[in-house]
């Protein structure tokens, strides 16, 4: 045997070295998966509870670090435009009997599901790996989108003949030391259904949005809030004061 690796060293040699290669290349492999899985960030929006209008929208945290929610933004389809509003903090402007409705349903989820965030009236805040938060139902969020876009309901559907026809929830986040923000955005579509209407995810999966030209446009998209908010603070400021 010693004859014949004499005879032959310098092929051994060689494959020898070729299999080195191939194990630090493997290594490089799971080292650099590895990293990826770090710092890539994952979010997920999903419905809990329930499966129809009245189930609750879910922010899931599977990242490796944690994020901070800065916004999250919810875009109502229908037939005559779409309404997009932030949603980040808790404060429902529609009807008494809306909200009297909503408040037993909160309270009753607030008790399922805790959601620590919530209690000073703001889903802004740190979320750790692991942890999710609820926002609200998706019945209370598409009540909150028909008043903002002055849509008159009768319970959860919509009269005067306008349909909708989607739901759309999308948060811009930080992730871990990032200067630009992340996001995800979830697509849900209503379909008819007795006595109310359905919800249904549109897409199977949450859709990731970190790439540069998305991070570009989160950007733009908080300044626009950022812009709207003191438009809606020098309006306020510019009403009479009342008697």
């Amino acid at each position: 045997m010693f004859d014949w690796l004499s005879q032959h060293g310098d092929k051994v040699s060689v494959l020898t070295d070729i299999g080195t290669l191939l194990v630090w290349v493997v290594y490089a492999q799971l080292l650099y998966f590895s990293f990826r899985r770090q710092r890539r960030p994952r979010l997920l929006i999903n419905r809990g509870r329930k499966k129809d209008i009245d189930a609750l929208c879910l922010i899931s945290n599977m990242s490796a670090e944690p994020i901070f929610i800065q916004h999250i933004i919810a875009e109502l389809v229908t037939s005559r435009g779409s309404v997009r509003l932030d949603v980040t903090d808790c404060t429902e402007t529609y009807d008494e009997d809306d909200r009297k409705e909503e408040g037993v349903r909160s309270a009753s989820s607030r008790s399922v599901y805790p959601s620590p965030m919530v209690q000073d009236g703001s889903h802004q805040g740190p979320l750790a790996p692991g942890n999710f938060v609820h926002i609200d139902s998706f019945g209370a969020l598409t009540k909150r989108l028909a008043y903002d876009g002055s849509f008159e309901m009768e319970g959860i559907r919509p009269r005067n003949g306008v349909i909708f026809r989607s739901l759309t929830i999308r948060i811009i986040c930080i992730y871990g030391s990032e200067d630009l923000p992340i996001g995800a955005e979830r697509c849900f579509e209503f379909i008819e259904q007795q006595p109310e209407c359905g919800l249904v995810p549109a897409t199977w999966d949450t859709k990731r949005l970190s790439s540069p030209w998305q991070r570009r446009r989160l950007c733009r998209e908080i300044r626009q809030l950022n812009d709207k908010d003191e438009n809606d603070k020098d309006e306020l400021s510019s009403l009479p004061p009342e008697a």
